[in-house]
C-alpha cells in the first residue's frame, strides 16, 4: 500500500499535459508573479473597502464582541440562565500615539483578505490546476466554491462563537482584586484574527481529508479507530478556548465533532474501494 502511495505522490513529477509540460521555470515563475499580483489586488481592493468603512469596522466587527448587544449575547441568553453569557467589561486604549493608525490598516487588511477569500481562492487553484491530470481535474470539479463556503462558515463561526466565548472569560478571568482588567486595541484586533482564521482553516479539514483519501494515504478505517482520540483532543481544545462551565463547552464541541465525522464520511466515499 504504501508503495502505491508514493508512487502516486511522486508520479505528479510527470508531465499532465504539452501545454503544461513546455513550460519553463521562469514561465512558472511569471505565471506566479501574475497570479501573486492579481491577489494583491483583490485584497488591496477589500483592504479599502474595510479601511474607508471604519466606524463599521470598528464598532460592529473588530470590537462587536464587547458590545451587550452582540446576537450571540442575545441569542444565548434567549435560550436560558445557564447559557447566558455577558459581554466583556473592559478599558481598551492605545499605547502609542500612532498605534490606532497602525491597528486600522492591520484590521483593514485582514478584514480585506476576508472579502477578497473567494478570489483569492480561485487565483491560487488556477495557479494549481495546470499541474493536475484530467481525471484530477475531474475530481476537483467545484472545489473552489467548496474551499471558500467552508472558509467563509469557519470565519463566521469563529467570530459569532469562539470570539464572545473567550473574550467574555478572559475579561472576567481576575488573579486579584488589586489588578483591574484593561486591554490594548492590539490585543483585541490580533484576539479577534486568531479565532476566526484559525476556524477558517479548521473547517478546510473535510477537503483535506478529501485530497488524503483519494490518495490512499487517510482511510474511514483508521479515523474510526481513533475516534474516541480525536473528540478528546477536540474536547481538550473545546475546553481551553471556552470559559469553564460544560454548556460553553459543548456549543464549540459539537460543530468540532461534526466536522469530525463528516471528514469520516468523505474520506469513506473516497477512499480506494480495494484498500477499505
Amino acid at each position: 500500500m504504501s508503495g502505491g502511495i508514493f508512487s502516486r505522490l511522486f508520479s505528479k513529477v510527470k508531465r499532465p499535459n504539452e501545454e503544461f509540460a513546455e513550460m519553463s521555470f521562469m514561465d512558472h515563475i511569471d505565471m506566479l508573479r501574475k497570479h501573486l499580483f492579481r491577489i494583491a489586488i483583490y485584497v488591496g481592493i477589500g483592504m479599502l473597502v474595510a479601511f474607508f468603512n471604519k466606524e463599521f469596522l470598528f464598532n460592529y466587527i473588530i470590537l462587536g464582541p464587547l458590545n451587550p448587544d452582540f446576537p450571540t449575547y442575545k441569542f444565548f441568553c434567549s435560550l436560558s440562565e445557564l447559557t447566558c453569557i455577558t459581554p466583556p467589561k473592559t478599558e481598551i486604549f492605545t499605547r502609542e500615539l500612532s498605534e490606532a493608525l497602525m491597528i486600522h490598516l492591520q484590521a483593514s487588511f485582514f478584514v480585506g483578505i476576508f472579502i477578497s477569500s473567494p478570489f483569492v481562492i480561485k487565483e491560487i487553484w488556477d495557479f494549481v490546476k495546470p499541474g493536475l491530470y484530467e481525471k484530477e481535474r475531474e475530481a476537483t470539479q467545484g472545489i473552489v466554491v467548496i474551499l471558500s463556503l467552508l472558509f467563509i462558515i469557519g470565519v463566521l463561526f469563529g467570530f459569532y462563537i469562539l470570539a464572545p466565548f473567550s473574550m467574555s472569560f478572559l475579561s472576567s478571568y481576575n488573579v486579584s482584586d488589586l489588578v483591574k482588567s484593561s486591554a490594548t486595541l492590539s490585543s483585541i484586533v490580533n484576539m479577534i484574527v486568531m479565532f476566526t482564521f484559525f476556524t477558517g482553516i479548521v473547517f478546510e479539514l473535510p477537503l483535506a481529508v478529501y485530497f488524503l483519501a483519494k490518495l490512499g494515504m487517510l482511510g474511514p478505517k483508521f479515523m474510526r479507530t481513533y475516534r474516541r482520540h480525536a473528540f478528546l483532543v477536540l474536547a481538550l481544545v473545546a475546553a481551553i478556548i471556552t470559559p469553564p462551565d460544560v454548556i460553553s463547552m459543548i456549543i464549540v464541541l459539537i460543530p468540532l465533532s461534526l466536522l469530525y465525522e463528516i471528514s469520516i464520511y468523505v474520506a469513506a466515499r473516497n477512499f480506494p474501494k480495494e484498500e477499505i
